[in-house]
């Protein structure tokens, strides 16, 4: 099953990762770069198995360790209410424009 963000939750690339914006809670969250790759993975249509050897591919890390931090993010993310299984393939929001940064919760 692919995974996907839930309806009203964006996404902007910044120079340190990702920044998820939650519009309907009104928060956002950080992500490094190697939790950026893996959700940008994943919200491609990959799986969690692509994600860990994506990330044994980009950074020094082992397979059994890659698949522990991918497993974590994908289940943090579910705990937030940021994300959510699909049958299809992930489909996600941009950061729309016009939405400046609001004080919130930061994750990673």
């Amino acid at each position: 099953m692919a995974f996907k963000l839930r309806e009203g939750v964006f996404t902007a690339e910044t120079d340190y990762g990702i920044t998820l914006l939650d519009e309907e809670r009104d928060q956002y969250w950080t992500l490094n770069p190697s939790a950026a790759l893996t959700l940008r993975t994943l919200l491609d249509g990959g799986t969690e198995a692509d994600a860990a050897q994506r990330l044994t591919e980009e950074y020094a890390v082992d397979i059994g360790t890659a698949h522990r931090d991918v497993r974590e993010l994908v289940g943090e993310l579910r705990s937030a209410g940021l994300g959510q299984d699909d049958s299809g393939r992930g489909t996600h929001g941009r950061w729309p424009h016009g939405l400046g940064r609001r004080a919130g919760r930061r994750r990673r």
